[in-house]
């Protein structure tokens, strides 16, 4: 089955990357020319999605107006010759269908996820962290639904962290199916240096289907007193075959100070038009 909807869960408080995240959505923050949000959405697109639910809360309307057409704007520019860059402003909110829902108490992705619900029905989705934003040929989503369609189950991106990281992930049981894919039998989220299974660790993408909303419905809170994704598929793969992918890409966490740092060097040195410069730029530092 094509998977056509997205959620994109970002309606955390972004507390690591404190001050800034305030007063501005930690999605809101720029990767060079545009917020790092936009990298999330244009991947989903890249990867064949046509809908996408955007589940925000109080305080982050900024990602809804970045969405949405800015007419007097657009006739600004226009008016003073500059016609390539209303037409930029208009693709943004033309390249997918964007809904959004607020998550009006923050108890976890796991309760985030849920909220997803009546959006998708009963059709599959992927998630994609607001967080992670990723750089891969074809999109790292792209690869994730490749496999879902093959095999009709949930899969889940992953790759391999060092054992001295792992305990800020989670850990995963998986049994080898072919180079790249591993069926997972078990998760634990934040594991101690006992409860680590493997070094692959879920990395912010997932491709789920509406046999996930009734575990999620029926959990307690897990670490943290936060409902967790990790726990409901923990229970997912108890009742039905669950895969992992080791996806092909470069992840970004810029959630935190130095992902962000990373993916900011990064994509202005890939830039048409600074890129070049930057680079001689950081020669004299």
């Amino acid at each position: 089955m094509r998977v056509k909807k997205a959620v994109i869960p970002a309606a955390g408080f972004g507390t690591r990357m404190l001050p800034a995240t305030k007063s501005i959505p930690k999605e809101m923050l720029p990767l060079v020319d545009r917020p790092s949000i936009h990298y999330i959405v244009e991947e989903a697109v890249s990867s064949g999605i046509e809908e996408i639910l955007i589940i925000i809360s109080r305080g982050k309307e900024a990602v809804c107006d970045y969405f949405d057409y800015t007419p007097e704007l657009e006739e600004k520019l226009k008016k003073s010759g500059r016609e390539e860059d209303a037409a930029a402003l208009r693709a943004i909110a033309d390249m997918a269908k964007v809904t959004f829902i607020r998550q009006k108490e923050q108890h976890g992705l796991g309760h985030a996820v849920a909220q997803a619900k009546t959006f998708t029905g009963d059709e599959p989705f992927a998630v994609l962290l607001g967080d992670d934003v990723m750089e891969g040929n074809p999109p790292v989503t792209r690869q994730l639904l490749d496999v879902f369609e093959e095999t009709g189950a949930p899969v889940v991106g992953v790759a391999e962290v060092p054992t001295s990281e792992i305990h800020r992930y989670c850990s995963l049981g998986v049994t080898p199916v072919s180079e790249r894919v591993m069926e997972v039998h078990q998760l634990v989220e934040k594991p101690t240096p006992e409860q680590v299974l493997s070094n692959y660790a879920i990395l912010g993408r997932y491709v789920l289907t509406r046999d996930i909303y009734p575990i999620l419905e029926g959990l307690s809170t897990g670490f943290g007193g936060e409902i967790q994704l990790t726990d409901g598929l923990n229970e997912l793969c108890r009742q039905s075959k669950l895969f992992a992918l080791a996806y092909q890409g470069t992840r970004y966490d810029t959630g935190n100070l130095r992902g962000y740092l990373e993916a900011q060097v990064k994509l202005a040195l890939q830039h048409p038009d600074v890129g070049a410069w930057f680079a001689e730029f950081l020669k004299t530092l």
